[in-house]
């Protein structure tokens, strides 16, 4: 990312809405807000791909007696948030939960955790976060029955416009078997709350 050239365009927007950049409160704000672009739009440097590639630590079935210890996986309620690509708002109160069956291996917990990090930290829309979670998951565990399910509220819809504090959104996409079977698309709606 350019920080320089995000400070200039700060510094510029501070100035249209009407603010005097130069006063005391704000000379910083435009290369603390560059500082801060730079931090939390970290994932759009990476693409689904990459994103898989680099935390696809994964552990055999065999080392963790998979087959005996149950059919899925199931990580609740990681906390993220995201920018709305449509206003740049905030998208906040957001959890993210994923739901896999394993094939030969499975992925590290943590893993999943800053998986869902990378992907939110870019310009996004809920759906889409839950779209590329379960594209970026089954490349990382091999596995194309994965589920996702996400939560949150959405500054574009609380904070502005019709201002409808509390409403929650919810998405979710399933793949596999989760698509496929009823019974296990009802299961795993079920695990993942």
């Amino acid at each position: 990312m350019d920080r320089e050239k995000i400070a200039f365009h700060i510094k510029g927007l501070l100035e249209a809405i009407g603010e005097d950049p130069e006063r005391e409160g704000l000379k910083e704000t435009p290369e603390r807000v560059a500082r801060m672009y730079c931090e939390i739009f970290r994932g759009i440097a990476y693409s689904n791909a990459e994103v898989a590639e680099k935390y696809a630590k994964c552990f055999s079935e065999d080392d963790l007696c998979a087959p005996r210890c149950g059919n899925y996986v199931v990580v609740k309620d990681i906390t993220i948030f995201s920018h709305c690509e449509h206003h740049l708002a905030l998208m906040y109160n957001m959890k993210l939960s994923v739901i896999y069956k394993p094939v030969d291996k499975v992925i590290g917990l943590s893993k999943i955790a800053r998986m869902a990090e990378m992907i939110s930290h870019r310009l996004q829309l809920q759906e889409r976060i839950c779209s590329d979670m379960a594209e970026v998951l089954s490349l990382a565990t091999g596995s194309p029955n994965v589920g996702v399910k996400v939560e949150g509220e959405h500054a574009c819809m609380t904070a502005r416009g019709i201002r409808k504090p509390g409403a929650k959104t919810i998405s979710t996409i399933f793949k596999g078997c989760f698509e496929a079977d009823p019974q296990a698309r009802a299961e795993a709606m079920q695990l993942l709350g």
